[in-house]
């Protein structure tokens, strides 16, 4: 077993190489805050509820060896919903088009039903290297993240699956995500960079947007409804008449639910809720665009949406 727990030495030379990583796991298996860590900005929603990434985001990590373009897929998991089976066939898809994939498992829970699910399925692909990442290790002591460790060498002998790399990290803490990277590099073929020096990801502006809105919607929310809402920008346009030196950039949102009772969750009483949904969402996309924005913000009711083929096109799956 080859565990990694010491800082790598970059190989010399001018190599420089570019290619495409996948991770894969659970839902909340730390995979959002793993791809935020390694690229140094915000390009994928976390949240404490599991299942909710739903687009497969990218973000790419510059280095002067390589460029490492992480996709971050929905988790897998046992679908109840034609919205469930479409990020599974997400997944699914991803995994065939990457250079390498790492099975992220969260060091402070043991291997579960979830877990084997995606380990069976990942056995069967047989030429792309997979390596084990051991996520959240802040939240465990050195006992149990030597169990965990032993406990996923098991798992791939059991099921097949030869690790290239099984590396403990912690995003959270930025502990082992650079070694992390050292690790993958190897791992992607030969050539030139595939996005301009700057690009963080090429997810287009108005799903990150989107997303930013979903994810302030999504916090304190009753167990139900995270499944339940979906946000939608109508309108992204720069205010007319402003000076050049104070732009403002008018952004016009729904965000959707399945039925009439959730209304009254996501506004709040007297409409406490939505606002402070705007707050939050605001400050995160005029960081993320670097301008200030006027945010208006909408609730509207789409009826079972998740399982209704014309509503999910129209919303984006």
């Amino acid at each position: 077993m080859s565990v990694r727990n010491q800082s790598s030495e970059q190989s010399a030379g001018t190599l420089h190489r570019a290619g495409f990583a996948c991770f894969v796991g659970r839902p909340n298996a730390g995979k959002s805050t793993l791809t935020n860590a390694l690229v140094g900005k915000k390009v994928a929603i976390t949240s404490n509820r599991p299942q909710t990434t739903r687009h497969t985001v990218r973000g790419i990590v510059h280095r002067p060896d390589a460029q490492l373009i992480l996709v971050d897929t929905p988790g897998l998991h046992k679908p109840r919903t034609l919205l469930g089976e479409r990020l599974n066939d997400v997944v699914r898809t991803t995994w065939a088009e990457v250079d390498v994939i790492g099975f992220c498992l969260p060091a402070d829970q043991k291997i579960g039903p979830g877990d084997r699910f995606i380990a069976k399925e990942l056995a069967g692909i047989k030429k792309t290297p997979k390596v084990a990442v051991v996520t959240k290790t802040d939240l465990v002591d050195g006992k149990a993240l030597a169990e965990q460790l032993i406990a996923i060498d098991q798992l791939g002998k059991e099921l097949g699956i030869e690790w290239a790399e099984i590396i403990p990290v912690s995003a959270v803490g930025d502990q082992q995500v650079e070694l992390l990277a050292d690790l993958l590099v190897p791992m992607l073929p030969e050539g030139p960079a595939l996005y301009p020096e700057g690009d963080l990801t090429d997810e287009p502006e108005q799903v990150m947007v989107a997303e930013l809105i979903r994810e302030a919607a999504l916090e304190g929310v009753r167990d139900e409804l995270p499944h339940s809402i979906a946000v939608m920008v109508e309108e992204m346009l720069p205010r007319e008449d402003r000076p050049a030196d104070r732009p403002l950039l008018d952004i016009h949102a729904n965000i959707y639910i399945e039925r009439p009772s959730q209304k009254g969750i996501i506004i709040g009483p007297k409409g406490r809720r939505l606002k402070d949904v705007g707050i939050k969402s605001r400050k995160q996309i005029e960081a993320l665009l670097g301008t200030p924005v006027f945010l208006d913000l909408h609730v509207k009711v789409a009826k079972d949406w998740q399982r209704d083929p014309k509503q999910l096109r129209k919303l984006g799956f």
